[in-house]
Order: structure tokens, then sequence, then C-alpha cells
């Protein structure tokens, strides 16, 4: 797949673009609106194509806890008949609670774990289903709003007789830059990962008190253009960190059902590694 258009679509999904402008640039890459049209299932997000983990051997239910500015939503999953529980919270992307990140959660739940993925926008009402109206939610949020509605996931796990007290996070995108901002302002956290996240302000980092975990697309350039400031800021406070950039691959890497940007092998890779990092700071 050509870079341009790759690097089309990610400035299509963040800045965001216009849908007509997209498909008009994306046009003159592809040499006209037929070639546009016929190679955008390639690069768009796709649910049909999330990986469904079976749920068999776990618990899910869909609970709410109350948000600064509404009732916020949550998928929750663990393994069955486990009595105290470290728990991950997981954060989704830029469109909201999707099958991908609930399939996540059951990921991290059959490695061990109580795990909630808040979906960040319930608390606007009914959402509409296209992913570019979703997007556009994102604009109406406040960023202190939407961090304190995620603190608020811890405090609501606290309440529950199946957890621990033993906090972890994995966030991707937007997600990505909520669990590194989880880790500035969640004193109790002891694991985060981030994938592809935007870095908090190099100033906040001596408030870190988490072990963190960052993984980066090396194609990623919007995204990594800010790794050099904060691993230099995490370095000059001592912060206890890990940081790998995937050769080759693109932001969204991780998502099974981001098309072209996906890539298998670093997919697995950096997922393993999350379940290590876990396994190391959690249990």
């Amino acid at each position: 797949m050509n870079q341009e258009i790759i690097d089309l679509y990610d400035e299509y999904t963040h800045k965001p673009l216009s849908r007509p402008e997209f498909m008009s640039r994306l046009a003159l890459l592809t040499g006209g609106m037929a070639a546009a049209l016929s190679i955008l299932p390639m690069i768009e997000v796709n649910a049909a194509k999330a990986n469904i983990t079976a749920d068999d051997d776990l618990d899910i239910e869909t609970i709410t806890y109350e948000g600064v500015n509404g009732t916020m939503s949550a998928y929750v999953a663990k393994p069955k008949g486990k009595k105290k529980l470290a728990a991950v919270v997981v954060i989704h992307e830029n469109r909201g609670l999707n099958a991908h990140i609930e399939d996540v959660a059951r990921r991290a739940a059959k490695a061990g774990y109580l795990t909630i993925a808040p979906n960040i926008l319930s608390p606007l009402g009914e959402l509409p289903k296209n992913n570019d109206e979703l997007r556009a939610k994102f604009a109406t949020l406040k960023a202190e709003e939407s961090l304190q509605n995620f603190i608020r996931a811890f405090t609501y796990l606290s309440t529950r007789k199946d957890c621990n007290g033993q906090f972890g996070c994995v966030g991707f995108c937007w997600g990505g830059a909520m669990a590194n901002n989880l880790a500035v302002n969640v004193p109790n956290l002891k694991a985060a990962v981030a994938y592809y996240g935007r870095q908090p302000e190099a100033t906040k980092v001596a408030q870190i008190k988490s072990a963190l975990m960052l993984h980066y697309g090396g194609l990623d350039t919007r995204v990594n253009e800010g790794i050099p400031t904060y691993e230099a800021a995490l370095k000059e406070n001592k912060i206890n960190y890990e940081l790998f950039v995937y050769e080759n691959v693109n932001h969204a890497f991780h998502n099974d059902t981001a098309g072209a940007r996906y890539n298998e092998a670093a997919a697995k890779l950096s997922w393993e590694r999350t379940l290590g990092f876990f396994a190391k700071y959690l249990k």
C-alpha cells in the first residue's frame, strides 16, 4: 500500500478532514474516483473484521458508574471462578467503545485480569453508528472531563469485591494518550501501556508513579514526533519505562479491523510484551 495513502487516511481520521476532501485527495493519489473507491475498503476500519475471542470461560457484564458529565457505561470481562483479581482498564480509540476493544478486553481477561472498557461517549446519549459521526462526537468532549471519567473507572473498581486493588491500563491511539495521562494522574496505578498515543506534557512526567510500556509504529510520524521529548523527561525523572518502535509499521498496527495498517507480527509481539509487563507489575 502506498504510504501516502496511509498517511492521508491517518490525517482524515485524526485531523480530521471532511469526507469529501479526503475522497478528493484520495482520488488524486490513486488516479481517479473509481480507483479511490476500490482501494477504500483496504484502508478503512471495518468492524466485521474484528477477532472474536470466545467468552465461554469468562463472566461478561455491562456496568455503569457516574461520570462528571453523565453516566458512564463500560464493558467488563473477567475469568470465571476467580474471587480477587488485578484490574486492567482498556481504553478505546477515537470512535468510542466497539467490538475490537471489547475483544481486547476479553483477551486481557483470559490472561487473568478483571478488565473494564469504558465508553467515553456514553454520557452523550444515543450514539451514531457511522465512524465519521462518532469521531465528530469527540470534538465535543472536554479533555479534563474525559480524564476524570477514566479516573473514576478506578474509583468504581475499588468498590468491587472481585478487585484486589492492583491497577493497570492499556490504551490505543486516543486511548494511548489517555493511558499516558492516567499514569500522570493516578498515583496508585501500577502499570500503564500506551499504544501509539500522544505524549503528556514533559513538565508533568515527574508525577508518574507507575511503570510504563510504550508501543509505536515506525511509520507513524505524526505521533512519533513527541517521542524524544517524552523519553528525555522519563530519563530525567528516572521513570521506569520500556519503549518499543516497530519498524515499517503504521499507526493502529495492533487493530485487526484497521485494514492495511494492521500488522499481525507487530500486533502479536507487542501484545505478548504487554501481557508480560502486566504479569510483572500486577501479579
